[in-house]
């Protein structure tokens, strides 16, 4: 079993927004493998907001099969293929969603893809 983690970097003051897009998966939760999804938020961050999105996979090969999958180019708006470890959500380049703007210029300032093995899982005890 594999963790990916999508660590976003955005713009203070608009993690709540994008939040909001993750609140209904494109897909994800269809595709083969596919354990879980959580969205996390980072606490303590001040020059920036930060998510990560974290996906939980039977098998790296379950992964790859949805990055190179057109469920997730389509869910992605792209027509690329699979990431590099650098890349954006689930993907993206980081530099997707650069065209995203506040007021201020771009509200997505960077992501960094990373994969972990799971080596164990603790389940809650039962009373």
């Amino acid at each position: 079993m594999i963790l990916v983690t999508n660590t976003i970097k955005i713009k203070a003051g608009h993690a709540d927004a994008v939040a909001e897009r993750f609140m209904n998966p494109k897909g994800v939760q269809h595709a083969p493998g596919f354990v879980r999804m959580e969205l996390l938020k980072t606490e303590g961050v001040e020059e920036h907001d930060e998510l990560k999105v974290c996906t939980t996979w039977e098998s790296r090969e379950a992964f790859d099969s949805w990055v190179n999958s057109d469920a997730f180019k389509e869910a992605h708006g792209r027509k690329g293929g699979a990431p590099s470890q650098g890349g954006g959500q689930h993907g993206r380049p980081a530099s997707e969603g650069q065209a995203e703007q506040s007021g201020e210029g771009p509200i997505m300032l960077g992501a960094k893809l990373t994969i972990h093995q799971v080596l164990f899982t603790h389940p809650k005890e039962q009373a």
